[in-house]
């Protein structure tokens, strides 16, 4: 299947296309699609951010993110000729991929491809996150990696805990079998209580 393509012709060769999100495309994680759309951006012309994240209940990480378009860069015009993105309010422009119930793959569940303003594309600044989205990425990821250990620290107890207790029950039933086979008189003596209690009953 060929993948959807959108013709920017913005600064560009003829036939130079750049290669767009789909609901369906598949990534192996949150950051390789979110690397995806952020590079989209910068080719398209406009900056991203992130619009939404929900978080499992069970494992409290990040099950799906939405990005959405933060606004073109714009050029003061003043002694610095400083450049600022201007924020475009109401834009729908935006990407939502969730992770797959098995938790192998990202999957593009929405795309939504219109923008309410004219781009900017190639922009040497579109697409990159600010510090304050750097930092919060940063305390994302240093939050979930926290997790996952806490995880793995807990499913090693509880496997060496069944280990232990599977262990212990061997040794017991090897030390009763032992008891029996070691002490003829013992069966002889179950067998014959088997048999009064049998007869007593009849």
């Amino acid at each position: 299947m060929d993948m959807p393509v959108l013709d920017v012709g913005v600064g560009r060769a003829e036939g130079d296309r750049v290669q767009e999100p789909f609901e369906g495309m598949t990534f192996e994680s949150e950051s390789a699609g979110r690397a995806f759309y952020v590079e989209y951006a910068r080719r398209v012309g406009f900056a991203t951010h992130v619009l939404s994240s929900r978080r499992s209940q069970y494992e409290n990480c990040v099950v799906s993110r939405a990005l959405g378009c933060r606004g073109v860069l714009h050029t003061v015009k003043d002694a610095g000729m400083k450049q600022h993105y201007r924020r475009r309010e109401g834009c729908e422009a935006m990407l939502l991929i969730q992770r797959e119930k098995n938790g192998t793959m990202w999957v593009v569940r929405k795309f939504v491809r219109g923008h309410s303003h004219p781009l900017t594309a190639d922009s040497p600044l579109n697409g990159h996150l600010s510090s304050d989205e750097k930092d919060k990425r940063i305390q994302e990821l240093t939050a979930e990696l926290s997790i996952k250990k806490r995880l793995t620290m807990a499913y090693k107890e509880r496997l060496l805990s069944i280990i232990k207790d599977v262990d212990n029950y061997t040794k017991h039933l090897s030390s009763n079998v032992e008891t029996v086979c070691g002490n003829p008189r013992f069966l002889v003596a179950t067998r014959f209580d088997f048999l009064t209690f049998k007869n007593t009953s009849s």
